[in-house]
């Protein structure tokens, strides 16, 4: 199987879609609600989390040469909520476009085999625009009220 690498250009488009929301935000605004317990620098900083959390696939597949499955489940995003409040609004945002940019490039750089591995196992775990996107949206309507 050959991955289409559209994903490349699809994850920079979400980077990027992440920095002109945090650009034009005001501190005040980073802290609108999005949902019962969200904020939009929760937004940003489940972002950092879950994108880091790929990297950590991407470092442990490579060490060990075949696919890495961490054994990870949605409990986490309840159990790392009062982490992700404490941290100042335009540092989740800076945190979320860092590791975004950092993991965009590192895809782009990975070795095909072993993303095509990854990707045959969870998509999401390539094509990051998938998960960012689902948020951005939400974060955005939630702004918009």
């Amino acid at each position: 199987m050959t991955l289409d690498r559209s994903f490349i250009e699809l994850n920079r488009a979400s980077t990027e879609r992440m920095r002109a929301l945090a650009a034009r935000l005001t501190d005040e605004e980073l802290q609108h609600p999005v949902g019962q317990h969200w904020t939009v620098a929760i937004v940003f900083a489940h972002l950092a989390w879950w994108d880091r959390r790929v990297m950590y696939v991407l470092d442990m597949t490579k060490k060990n040469g075949q696919l890495f499955i961490p054994e990870i489940d949605i409990f986490v995003n309840d159990l790392s909520l009062p982490l992700w409040a404490a941290i100042p609004p335009r540092a989740a945002a800076r945190i979320g476009i860092e590791t975004a940019e950092d993991l965009d490039q590192r895809l782009t750089d990975y070795d095909s085999t072993l993303l095509e591995e990854i990707y045959a196992h969870n998509k999401r775990w390539v094509v990051r625009t998938l998960h960012r996107g689902e948020h951005l949206d939400e974060a955005e309507a939630a702004l918009k009220g």
